[in-house]
């Protein structure tokens, strides 16, 4: 969780909400107790066992057209809390690749049925928010941040289903699906942002069907 502030003030008043297990729902908390024992923790800089690749936050369809409603001052504030040094200084995000359940609509940008080499792949979608989100965090932040790209299902056509929602891909258009990643690489490539990684799936073993998503075994 980030908890970010967009204000030079510094004087704050802040409002506690809990949602529990205990019973809380969207509850105020106004009382806090105080631990009756002091937790102490050790640090062996010496011992290392893997390394952070980084913190960070995700670049959505909804999330960028709301920051286009905003005025350009507001707008330049937001992004410079998520991605400046004075910021959280993000340092690696993910994106998604054909629309997802932060989208406006569902959409791909492999519309046209049985185009098993994607002639008609197309970006076209991200051109009016996203891409734009995306460049602008990458000119104030100074240090940089990886992208990382998933998909949360491909074009209806390509599964058993013919559904955005669930199923799977089919087996004929495993390459089709491969070539996909490739041209969404060089298209976002030419628009000047480098794709750091992909992953295979968004979430691969399902969501209960309630949004874009495409089932995966372990073994596929």
């Amino acid at each position: 969780m980030s908890v970010l502030s967009c204000t030079s003030e510094k004087s704050l008043s802040v409002k506690v909400i809990e949602t529990s297990k205990n019973g809380n729902k969207l509850s105020q908390i106004t009382s806090f107790t105080e631990a009756n024992h002091v937790s102490s923790i050790s640090i062996n800089p010496e011992i290392i066992y893997q390394k952070i690749t980084g913190f960070g936050g995700s670049f959505t369809e909804s999330s960028a057209y709301l920051l286009n409603k905003l005025s350009s001052k507001n707008r330049d504030s937001i992004l410079r809390a998520y991605f400046s040094k004075e910021g959280a200084n993000y340092s690696l995000t993910r994106t998604h690749m054909n629309s997802c359940d932060f989208s406006l609509s569902n959409y791909s940008y492999s519309p046209v049925e049985n185009d098993i080499e994607l002639k008609h792949f197309s970006i076209q979608e991200d051109k009016d928010d996203i891409i734009p989100m995306i460049k602008d965090a990458m000119k104030i932040s100074e240090d940089g941040f990886n992208i990382i790209a998933s998909p949360w299902t491909a074009a209806p056509w390509m599964k058993d289903n013919n559904n955005w929602v669930g199923g799977k891909l089919l087996p004929k258009y495993y390459d089709t699906w491969a070539l996909f990643f490739s041209k969404y690489l060089t298209a976002y490539k030419a628009e000047g942002i480098d794709i750091w990684g992909f992953t295979v799936e968004n979430e691969p073993h399902g969501n209960g069907d309630n949004w874009e998503s495409m089932h995966y075994t372990p073994k596929e």
